[in-house]
């Protein structure tokens, strides 16, 4: 039987995870082992569970315990249900709760990028991509349209925080990714080595006078091809760009020079997700 808990002390420490604890702390840099996240609305919880991660609490509205939530919570029997009414919860949240219901996970190990690329042949590179939101659209377009995995370097925003999770609609946990390498020294040489050493081709989305139109057919003819986008504003570096198999820009009309980032990857992973 789940243990269902009024909330009756704002301040009661139990609640810290969803009101007061910053996405930094949660994330816990110090602890990795003790790092937890916070998985947003029914959906987005069951396909966390649903990749294994491991619950901590349930934060829930009072009139979703036996409606949207309730399925939730049996798959949850063992771990503290907090339950209050919607304009308690708006208080002590800060935000409307989607769909009524947050909750508190364990931060899984990371893969190693090896395991993360085996049997793939289509990959998103994300290079100091720094937007929870875009890093969230990003990853739900590489769910619909056919990536097998996405890599980001140590820069980038974590998939994990909050808004990430919840603008990817929980693709985060269907698609599997990690971080490249340690530190931000680690790319791109080493990076891109790693890369080179497990067959891939690289595709750096740019825009530069020896660029490639997105329909170049060598593109689609590559057996295994990295799609290399860059942070938002200042795109990929130029020692990115220069150690790329290839350099590729999307058409543009109207005296449009670039798209937003999760734009891009959008357009890109339509063409090479070579969905049927």
């Amino acid at each position: 039987m789940p243990s269902i808990i009024e909330i009756t002390d704002f301040l009661a420490p139990e609640l810290d995870v969803y009101a007061r604890l910053t996405e930094v702390q949660l994330l816990n840099r110090e602890y990795p082992e003790k790092g937890l996240f916070i998985a947003e609305s029914p959906k987005v919880i069951e396909r966390a569970l649903n990749a294994g991660c491991v619950p901590v609490s349930i934060l829930v509205e009072k009139k979703h315990i036996e409606g949207e939530a309730k399925e939730i919570i049996a798959r949850c029997a063992d771990i503290p249900v907090y339950t209050a009414e919607f304009d308690v919860l708006t208080q002590l949240t800060g935000f409307k709760l989607t769909r009524g219901m947050l909750c508190a996970m364990r931060r899984p190990k990371l893969p190693s990028v090896e395991d993360v690329c085996s049997g793939a042949r289509r990959i998103a590179i994300l290079e100091n991509v720094m937007n929870p939101t875009n890093i969230g659209a990003i990853f739900r377009s590489a769910a619909a349209l056919n990536m097998d995995a996405v890599l980001l370097t140590p820069a980038c925003s974590n998939p994990l925080y909050r808004r990430a999770i919840r603008v990817s609609m929980g693709t985060v946990f269907q698609i599997p990714w990690t971080f490249l390498g340690g530190d931000e020294n680690s790319w791109p040489d080493s990076g891109m080595q790693t890369l080179r050493e497990m067959g891939f081709k690289t595709a750096a989305m740019a825009l530069s006078d020896d660029s490639v139109t997105i329909r170049d057919p060598r593109l689609l003819s590559e057996d295994k091809l990295a799609i290399i986008l860059g942070t938002e504003g200042d795109g990929l570096a130029t020692e990115t760009i220069a150690q790329c198999d290839y350099t590729v820009r999307i058409p543009m009309s109207h005296g449009v020079d670039s798209l937003n980032v999760a734009a891009a990857s959008a357009v890109a992973f339509f063409q090479f997700g070579q969905i049927e």
